[in-house]
């Protein structure tokens, strides 16, 4: 209860300030003032009544809070914008483009950031390490705009292009296949015997896949089938096991190999029902089906300690379902290329939807507004993502140097179960600060992004509302976002004591 007193008083405290700072800071009148326009005057009464511009701003600002502490029976209100429109009304319809924008890449950034933070951590001074190390202070210090307008050029215009006759050249597929090659080697890394060994193989391995893709022209009409979905759902299985158990609980193993077999025979009965019943409660129904058979599954194989057997196939079970829905979505690929709407050039660069496609086609639609999605999550993700690397390479190092782990190592331990289930957990403790943060920024939008792509969220509702002087519009988009901020705060308190039982709050006294 202090600390909920505490953060309400930097809410409003806060609010209050900039409440008074905005509003001593430019007249919204001002080009009405000079207005040679009959009606300016009408206008300029208008707007003070309705904005209450007669009022000073620090008893404005109660007015304000009037609205606001509606919240507490149920009718809050943010007021008006200068157009006239409720403020709430286009809170309400910014948020969830908001959200739909940058939750992806804040998603995505946590979990490619803190994997390989990681493995950079586990693999110090390694060429793998090296070459992180360069790649995230190179993205660290791109600008957004910058790199929105490379991927603009290189992902959407060239790669529509490339589509109208989708056949990689042989330098490019000798481009690709040598980075690939490289990238490989640097994370399963070894002597140098063995990383030009790694790179030869993957990169033949690529070379041969890419020439395959581009003489059977997959890239305009992709897709994967029964057995290239079992063949992934059986690496899914070997590694969400060597995460979770590792590969040497073999009941585990065996759970999750179970669990690619069933998603292979379900393969067809899965296409039907997206077929004749194409709704995102069918993919609900059919997700919970697949969790509660890795369920099922994991109660079978485990004879004893079967919490962790039971995630483990659940988790392969949830991987197998995305590469199962990711190929329908690529079934859609052609036709949707094909409509006059998209008229072959399917990457976007500019939008949120193509409001001349058909919305009724439930996978059409879908798979547009994954692809308005593609660009702006891309942008976001690499340059939000090199932070999370080298956080988590600094605090794993930082924890792999402690007393406990060495006597955990002492005490016999796999070295996976010292990582995972002793270092990783230290370490999302000061990972938590900024994951929980990042997610309450999610709502306070994507300023630049937004403005770049097209996209009408919070933050393009902020910087209207910062260059026409609209004080509730602004007052409101902060609110949303402070609140957020403050909660995120309790929140990563609650984490911590989750965490690490030792911390409480005032448990010294």
């Amino acid at each position: 209860m202090r600390r909920l007193g505490i953060l309400l008083v930097i809410l409003f405290g806060s609010s209050f300030i900039l409440f008074n700072l905005a509003a001593i800071s430019g007249d919204p009148l001002e080009g009405l003032r000079t207005s040679s326009e009959p009606s300016a005057k009408q206008q300029i009464i208008t707007l003070t009544r309705e904005l209450h511009l007669n009022v000073p701003p620090p008893a404005r600002y109660f007015i304000w809070l009037r609205g606001i502490l509606g919240l507490f029976v149920g009718k809050i209100d943010f007021g008006n914008a200068r157009n006239g429109q409720a403020v709430s009304g286009l809170v309400q319809h910014a948020i969830p483009v908001t959200i739909r924008l940058v939750t992806m890449a804040t998603v995505v950034a946590i979990v490619l950031g803190i994997t390989i933070g990681i493995v950079t951590a586990l693999r110090q001074y390694s060429r793998f390490d090296y070459a992180m190390t360069f790649v995230s202070f190179l993205l660290y210090s791109l600008p957004v705009f910058w790199v929105a307008v490379l991927l603009k050029q290189f992902l959407a215009i060239r790669f529509n292009t490339f589509l109208a006759n989708p056949t990689v050249p042989l330098g490019w597929i000798i481009a690709y296949s040598s980075l690939s090659g490289i990238f490989w080697a640097g994370v399963i890394s070894g002597n140098r015997k063995r990383v030009f060994q790694l790179f030869g193989i993957v990169a033949v391995g690529t070379g041969v896949l890419l020439e395959i893709l581009s003489a059977t022209k997959w890239f305009a009409d992709p897709g994967l089938g029964p057995v290239v979905l079992f063949a992934a759902g059986v690496g899914a299985a070997f590694g969400v096991t060597q995460v979770s158990v590792g590969l040497n609980n073999k009941p585990a193993l065996k759970a999750s190999l179970t669990m690619a077999v069933l998603g292979l025979i379900t393969y067809y009965p899965t296409q039907f029902a997206f077929k004749h019943s194409p709704h995102l409660t069918t993919i609900l129904g059919l997700l919970a089906i697949t969790l509660a058979l890795g369920a099922g599954v994991g109660r079978f194989f485990a004879k004893v300690d079967q919490g962790p057997i039971i995630r483990t196939a659940m988790l392969t079970g949830f991987v197998i379902s995305l590469i199962t829905l990711l190929d329908k979505l690529m079934q859609t690929w052609a036709p949707y290329m094909a409509t006059d709407a998209i008229n072959g050039r399917p990457v976007p660069t500019i939008g949120q939807a193509n409001s001349l496609l058909d919305q009724s086609d439930f996978w059409m639609s879908t798979l547009d507004t994954l692809m308005h999605l593609v660009l702006p999550t891309i942008a976001l993700t690499l340059i939000s993502f090199a932070g999370y690397v080298r956080f988590t390479r600094g605090t794993l190092l930082e924890v792999l140097n402690a007393d406990y782990i060495r006597t955990a190592r002492a005490k016999g331990l796999t070295e996976r179960t010292v990582i995972m289930r002793h270092a990783f957990r230290n370490t999302l403790i000061p990972l938590t600060t900024i994951i929980v943060v990042d997610f309450a920024g999610i709502i306070g939008g994507a300023i630049i992004t937004e403005s770049v792509f097209g996209w009408v969220g919070m933050g393009t509702l902020f910087r209207q509302a910062i260059s026409s002087f609209d004080l509730n519009l602004l007052m409101a988009v902060f609110f949303i976002t402070a609140s957020l901020s403050v909660l995120a705060n309790l929140l990563a308190d609650l984490l911590y004591s989750a965490l690490d039982p030792r911390i409480r709050v005032g448990a010294g006294k």
